[in-house]
Order: structure tokens, then C-alpha cells, then sequence
């Protein structure tokens, strides 16, 4: 990740990481609304429907990684160190180059398997705190090295938040991360097809439409704002959040009279921050660093997957020592070892350990480590941010919508659901996904299922097909 580099290009933070966490509360149930209660939207009832709530899943806690403000690359490799040659870290949150990706993660995992090996002697007996890319990765080296390893997982399956769900959809869906992104620069998408899983290049110019469902030509007028108030920001002597940017660099002083589509330049300005800035990072751009951001950049060579991210873990995990629904509490160590405590109250008992728990089960404290961390994890911990962006997916017996772009966002308001992708085109099936992220995230997390899915549909009213077009 460079200091004081922003990337443009709509909707380019599409990945959600999937990590793996081992933590123990028990999710708190979201206030109930009545069905009858909700507005009926104009948009048809889907046949199918599948929510994410990484912000309230316990052994998440978010969806990703981000530059909070004052947070820096250096904070990553600080928690990415090993403490005193015992205790071992992974994840998407370590790696300075692509975190909040699964490339990020996967290298994260090569990394420390090549730390561990420094050090162990041939034989040790590892254990592994996650069984996500990142864990899974490390210890399918190690294996293959000589050592012995245990990968401890506190869900009932692998993968964390590479989460594919096959049942009731007309393809595999994926709850995680759904693209492939750089695939020019990157092996992934070459392990994925030889494993017989589909991948589609994916166009990312969006189809813009107003609230009132007109289509409108897209204006540069945000994406520009927000590079201004960014290159303000880095002559400045300390770091400040993007808001404060665009306030103080009079970026945000766009015009509110609105034009004959009905929209402002201030409207673009909220687009930009709505579809891209929220989805890239999981948060608003009160809590980004404008020095430094997710180095995730729209390219032509992204490709969507639509045959199973998971088959990627299950080949991975192949033949290794696993321990499923199994939540580790506390992790102690000595120069002779270490000892893991489980919830169930058993300790289990290794020469070393890699935590690869995601960043948001790290700042909610839920494991304890004994002795406390370094000063030096702890405010990388403390310094990183955790964002969360949700996904919705909907299966309808046909389409309401009439246009085939893949791509949609909406333009006038800040729209809980700003970003869709509509996977008609791409599979021939009538299924859409949306994409919710930062505070609207947060706040719709504690909706049940059917206000949450009223919201969605509400949402989804500006593409409906007008009869007789």
C-alpha cells in the first residue's frame, strides 16, 4: 500500500476478504420489525434471499482492513511480526501490498510459513488460529516443509469469510469475496479455472440512474473533488480523514442547484463517496486516511467468480489436521512453547502458533494473550481500522429490469444500497447482488430479515422496467 495514493474508478473495492476467527460470544439478536409495518415496494418478492452481517458475526467482526486515519503501512508490518520467535501473525491486515484482498491474505500466509521455518526446528508441532486462506495457506507449507500442524477453527467449515453457498441458487453464490482482481498480475484466477471453477471478465462501466429511474451520463465532478482534496492533503504535515480533506480544501464547496436531470454537483460528490469510497474500504471518509488508502484499482483484466471461490480452500485443506467449531480463548507462551485454551475449557499444547484471526476479532479482544502483546501490536491494532461492507443476494422468477448492464449505482441521494451487480448477463439467471457498506451497513446490521429486504427492494425501484418500453 503507497503513502498518498488514491485510485480511482467506480466501485473498484468489490472484495470482501474472507478470513477465518476464532472468538466465543454469541451473536446479539437484531430488534424484530413487523412485517406489516413495512412500506410494499413497487419491486417484486425475490424467491430466494441470502444476507450477510459480518459486522455482527463473532468471528469476524467486519469484513475488511483499512487505513484509519492516522494508520499507516507500517502499522501492518508491526503486526505482522512475531513475538519472541512463539507467537506468529497472518491475515489480510499484515499485508502492506493488497490487504483486503485474498491475494494479500494468501501471500500473508507463504509469509509466515517461511518465518515459522526460519526458526522451528523439522518436526515442531505448529498450531494454526484460523482456517481462512491466510491459515490454510500456511499450512499447506509447512506440511509440505516437515512440520506437524493443527489448524484450529471456531466454525463448522473452513474458509471464513470465503464463504460459497450452493443450495437454492441456480449457481454457486459467493457471501465473501466475489472477483479476482489484477488477474493479468496474478496466478489466482489460472489455480481457479485448473480447479474447473468459472470465472467472467467483469466490466465495471456502471449504468447511473437518478431516484426517479432516468438514466444519466455519469459526471466526473465527485471523482474529481475527491482527487483534489486528496492531493491537498498530502502537502500536509499530519495526516486528516477525507472528509477533513474536502472540507478544508474547499473540494466540498460543490453547487446544490440542481440541474434539468434534477441532480447537483454536490449530488456527484455523494455519489463518489457512495459507490466507491464506502465499498472500497468498509468505512466513511470521516474514519479514512486521506494519505493512505486500499490499494485496489479498477482494471479491465477484474474477473467476477461463479463457480465456487471455496473450491479453492477445499483443495488447499486437503489431507490437513484440522479442528472445527472450536473457539480459542486465551494464547500463552514461554521459551518452551506455547498453550492454547479452547472454549470448551481443554488446552491444547504447541512449540509455536499463527494467529491469522481477522483485525476485527483483534481489536474486540475476545482472545487473550499472555503475555500481554507488544506495545507495537497493539497500537497497530488500535491504529487499523475494520470496515465492513455486506452483501444481499435476490433470485426472482424473472426479471423486473430491462437493461443488460452488470453494473448499477444510483445517483441523487446516499442510497443504502448504492452499488448492484446484475448477474442475468453473466449467468443467464435473474439474480441481482447489493452491496452495503460502511454506517449503512452498521445500521441496517440490527434490521431483521424482512425490514432488511424491504430496504433492499426500495432500493432497487429505480430499475424497474416502465411498461410498454
Amino acid at each position: 500500500m503507497k503513502r498518498r495514493t488514491f485510485l480511482l474508478g467506480t466501485a473498484s473495492g468489490l472484495s470482501v476478504l474472507a478470513l477465518a476467527a476464532c472468538v466465543a460470544p454469541a451473536p446479539v439478536p437484531p430488534p424484530s420489525t413487523s412485517p406489516s409495518t413495512l412500506t410494499p415496494s413497487l419491486v417484486p418478492q425475490p424467491i430466494t434471499v441470502d444476507r450477510t452481517n459480518w459486522s455482527t458475526d463473532p468471528f469476524s467482526r467486519g469484513s475488511f482492513s483499512y487505513a484509519a486515519v492516522g494508520a499507516t503501512p507500517e502499522h501492518r508490518t508491526a503486526l505482522g511480526q512475531a513475538v519472541d520467535a512463539r507467537v506468529f501473525f497472518a491475515g489480510e491486515a499484515t499485508a502492506v501490498d493488497e490487504p483486503g484482498t485474498v491475494q494479500g491474505a494468501r501471500a500473508s500466509g507463504v509469509l509466515v510459513a517461511s518465518q515459522v521455518q526460519g526458526v522451528a526446528a523439522p518436526g515442531e508441532r505448529i498450531t494454526i488460529v484460523g482456517a481462512g486462506i491466510a491459515g490454510i495457506t500456511a499450512a499447506r507449507r509447512l506440511v509440505a516443509a516437515g512440520f506437524s500442524v493443527v489448524v484450529i477453527e471456531a466454525r463448522d467449515r473452513i474458509g471464513g469469510r470465503i464463504d460459497t453457498v450452493s443450495s437454492d441458487w441456480p449457481f454457486p453464490i459467493e457471501r465473501g469475496p466475489s472477483f479476482v482482481h489484477h488477474s493479468s498480475d496474478s496466478f489466482l484466477d489460472n489455480e481457479l479455472t485448473a480447479l474447473g471453477v468459472t470465472l467472467l471478465p467483469f466490466e465495471r462501466t456502471p449504468e447511473v440512474r437518478s431516484r426517479a429511474g432516468a438514466v444519466v451520463e455519469p459526471s466526473p465532478l465527485g471523482a474529481q473533488a475527491v482527487a483534489g482534496a486528496l492531493s491537498w492533503a498530502a502537502d500536509q504535515q499530519q495526516d486528516v480523514s477525507v472528509e477533513r480533506a474536502l472540507i478544508d480544501s474547499g473540494e466540498a464547496s460543490l453547487s446544490k442547484t440542481p440541474n434539468a436531470e434534477g441532480l447537483s454537483d454536490a449530488d456527484w460528490l455523494e455519489y463518489e463517496i457512495a459507490t466507491r469510497l464506502k465499498v472500497e474500504t468498509g468505512a466513511t471518509p470521516s474514519q479514512q486516511s486521506a494519505w493512505y488508502t486500499t490499494d485496489i484499482a479498477s482494471a479491465d483484466n477484474d474477473q467476477i467468480v461463479v463457480g465456487g471461490y471455496s473450491t479453492l480452500l477445499t483443495s488447499e485443506a486437503a489431507g490437513l489436521e484440522l479442528l472445527l467449531s472450536s473457539v480459542v480463548n486465551r494464547v500463552a507462551h514461554d521459551d518452551r512453547g506455547v498453550s492454547l485454551r479452547l472454549g470448551t475449557g481443554e488446552s491444547l499444547s504447541a512449540d509455536r502458533v499463527i494467529v491469522t484471526v481477522p483485525l476485527g476479532v483483534l481489536k474486540n479482544a475476545t482472545i487473550e494473550f499472555s503475555p500481554a502483546l507488544p506495545f507495537a501490536h497493539r497500537g497497530a491494532i488500535a491504529a487499523l481500522g475494520m470496515g465492513v461492507v455486506d452483501k444481499v443476494w435476490l433470485r426472482f422468477d424473472v426479471p423486473f429490469w430491462d437493461t443488460a448492464a452488470r453494473l448499477w449505482t444510483i445517483v441523487g441521494e446516499d442510497s443504502d444500497f448504492a452499488v448492484w451487480i446484475n448477474m442475468m448477463p453473466l449467468t443467464g439467471e435473474p439474480v441481482l447482488l447489493g452491496l452495503i457498506a460502511a454506517e449503512n451497513a452498521t445500521r441496517l446490521s440490527a434490521l431483521d430479515d424482512d425490514a432488511f429486504l424491504a430496504a433492499a427492494l426500495a432500493a432497487l425501484e429505480p430499475f424497474l422496467a416502465v411498461p410498454g418500453d
